[in-house]
């Protein structure tokens, strides 16, 4: 069986079990596709099947952007890696940490830019601990104002985070958070430009990004995928709002520089290639090869990889991208050097730098992350990889 059926096969099980309405695969390498496949449904209702230039909401792997966006600013000397944050935005002057019982101390510094990046720096998603707790209030306000028509401006959103307790001193811990989201402000408010302008002029028109941006105009929503979650009875639509994005038909107050975009396969592997070849795509520099270097590079000390997941064994992370140290440790065939990231529907991006190679995937089920589908896809293709059959 060719690799391109294998990997057909494994998403059409995916399919069939209900893992996922429908799904996606593109696999690259030296700057040539190798295959794409597709299974499934963008809208079951409807009738709608995946296709190639469907648009999926990316969640939390539009975080590798915001990583290169803040790099662009480090690489003209907008912005030094150990600034604390309250140099761009007020709202984390005079920080404090709470901790598991609730009580407030103060904090030593600022959270550094470098530590926003590592996710090192004690800001929060919303959920149940204490500094959880606190994010969420800022976090449900905002769904209110966007559910009413309107929403916080991207800058004022993350002062308002700032303010609130950070879950430790920075540097201390790893915590998988808001840091994205904290730097798409800073990239704002130090390019003097709207964080979506600042990629659209730096990133996504250089590298013909066509169908990437933080909401889908009404010319493009018959190719919007739609979103499901899982339950007793199979699959339904999911119509939710999560981490303060949740309406893609306008353009929002809030661009979520860790979950706000929307994209592509086609699109995401232009970023991909680009990173792939040293920060040059298409003959077109974008970012020096030292960046490219740099993001994919782990930054964890011992201590702080103790925090990451389970699921993440065999990796460290650095510059909000996973990075693999350890292939042995990994639940699957892995390589040394390997980077990317997932998102909260399951979209999956994977560059291989000893191989060349890019292994993309797009999907939109709820609470995924590195889906079993995506475990398996990997598999096979690093399978024949190894096999030299690709």
């Amino acid at each position: 069986m060719s690799l391109h059926d294998t990997i057909t096969d494994i998403l059409a099980a995916a399919v069939e079990e209900k893992q996922c309405a429908g799904a996606n695969v593109l696999i690259r390498r030296h700057g040539e596709e190798l295959l794409y496949t597709q299974a499934g449904m963008a809208d079951i209702a409807e009738g709608r099947l995946i296709q190639r230039d469907s648009i999926f909401r990316l969640y939390s792997q539009t975080k590798p952007i915001t990583a290169a966006a803040v790099m662009l600013l480090v690489e003209r000397g907008l912005i030094d890696l150990m600034d604390g944050v309250d140099r761009y935005l007020p709202g984390f002057r005079d920080p404090r940490v709470v901790d598991h019982r609730g009580c407030i101390t103060k904090a030593y510094r600022a959270p550094w830019i470098m530590e926003l990046l590592g996710m090192t720096a004690g800001v929060c998603y919303p959920d149940g601990d204490p500094a959880g707790q606190y994010a969420a209030r800022v976090f449900e306000d905002a769904h209110e104002q966007i559910r009413a028509g309107g929403g916080i401006p991207t800058v004022e959103f993350m002062n308002r985070l700032g303010e609130q307790p950070l879950a430790f001193q920075p540097g201390t811990h790893w915590r998988y958070s808001t840091c994205a989201d904290v730097l798409g402000a800073v990239v704002e408010v130090v390019s003097g430009k709207r964080f979506g302008d600042f990629l659209q002029e730096e990133l996504f028109g250089p590298l013909e990004m066509v169908d990437t941006a933080f909401f889908v105009p009404e010319s493009k929503q018959d190719r919007f995928v739609t979103c499901y979650e899982r339950g007793e009875n199979g699959l339904a639509p999911w119509l939710g709002m999560n981490l303060a994005c949740g309406e893609y038909s306008r353009d929002p107050a809030f661009e979520s520089g860790g979950a706000g975009l929307v994209s592509t396969l086609e699109d995401y592997s232009h970023f991909a290639d680009m990173m792939l070849s040293g920060g040059v795509w298409k003959g077109k520099r974008i970012l020096s090869p030292g960046s490219v270097e740099f993001l994919t590079t782990p930054q964890l000390n011992d201590a702080t990889r103790r925090d990451l997941w389970d699921s993440l064994d065999g990796y460290s992370y650095g510059k909000l991208c996973r990075v693999c140290v350890a292939p042995e440790r990994v639940a699957g065939l892995a390589v040394a050097g390997e980077y990317g990231w997932d998102g909260w529907l399951g979209t999956y991006y994977c560059n291989i730098p000893a191989a060349g190679m890019t292994i993309l995937s797009m999907q939109n089920t709820t609470n995924m992350g590195t889906s079993p589908m995506v475990r398996k896809v990997r598999n096979a293709v690093l399978a024949a990889l190894s096999r030299g059959e690709i």
